[in-house]
């Protein structure tokens, strides 16, 4: 049997590789002083933001209340600084890969704004994300403290996300949300897309498994099981055949609407107030007002 001449197997696959046509479409030329989004430094701004938004429970454990403004004043400033990096990032890959091919040293100062604009927007993230603590807590007879479910429940983890990437997306934000979401779609088995637009009071117990996607509109006090899909029926097509994007797709959940496990609604349906969707079925039309929809025994 003949030796394998490793030389020229790798001198080919690199030929092959370096072919245009091989790459067209999955290539991103950078320019010289541009960076990508970091997932370890978007990791570390979530993480930062954690601190913040649940002192005490995430990072300085030494943390108390004559110390608190100056550890939160400490971790705000790097907040800033990193996530002003990162949204730069975000801006420059857009305007690289667009057919305007925007400069992106005048995007600096667009970035900063930006990140002031989401740093003012955190007190109110914080009583949003107590509210999803307390349906949590109100709606699990195992919780036995909100320490628990903050330090515990996936659900948080990913609602956490989820807000921070909604408000950032809310600001015009590219590509970073998305990002911050799926980190946490990741790690938790719950995607959210962070263009859903979701109340307060919102519970999603075990979480595995749920989708919500992108054009969902839940209300305030809603709570839903493992492996629901919020998802879309279908997809109009443009004349080329490709789906149209930004149209209204997936449905509408009103205030105090319960959906059981593996339940699955697709598309722009309406759960009207105080409904309860059973586990294991398909809606793909209205529920009224307080109605109970169940599989038929």
């Amino acid at each position: 049997m003949s030796p394998i001449d490793f030389t020229h197997i790798l001198k080919q696959t690199v030929d092959e590789l370096s072919e245009s046509e091989s790459y067209n479409e999955l290539f991103h030329q950078q320019k010289e002083g541009e960076q990508l989004p970091s997932l370890p430094v978007l990791n570390e701004i979530i993480e930062l933001a954690r601190t913040i938004l649940f002192p005490g429970y995430f990072g300085n454990s030494c943390i108390n209340k004559q110390t608190i403004e100056y550890h939160i004043g400490v971790n705000l400033e790097r907040l800033f600084n990193l996530l002003t990096k990162q949204i730069y990032a975000g801006l420059c890959f857009v305007a690289s890969t667009s057919k305007a091919n925007k400069e992106c040293t005048y995007l600096r100062e667009q970035a900063v704004k930006l990140a002031a604009h989401f740093i003012s927007t955190l007190p109110k993230l914080r009583r949003l994300l107590a509210t999803d603590v307390q349906a949590m807590y109100d709606g699990d007879p195992a919780a036995e403290s909100f320490g628990e479910v903050i330090f515990c429940y996936p659900a948080i983890k990913a609602i956490t996300n989820y807000r921070i990437a909604h408000e950032l997306l809310t600001l015009d934000v590219p590509l970073i949300p998305r990002i911050i979401t799926e980190m946490a779609h990741s790690e938790t088995g719950i995607d959210i897309n962070p263009g859903a637009q979701i109340g307060s009071y919102f519970a999603i117990d075990h979480g595995t498994g749920v989708v919500i996607g992108a054009t969902t509109i839940i209300g305030n006090h809603v709570k839903l099981y493992q492996g629901v899909t919020l998802g879309a029926r279908s997809f109009p097509l443009n004349d080329d055949g490709n789906p149209i994007k930004g149209i209204p797709r997936h449905p509408i959940l009103e205030d105090n609407v319960i959906v059981y496990s593996n339940a699955t609604i697709l598309g722009r349906v309406v759960i009207g107030k105080g409904a309860t969707v059973g586990g294991n079925i398909w809606v793909t039309e209205d529920v009224p007002e307080g109605a109970k929809i169940v599989q038929k025994r």
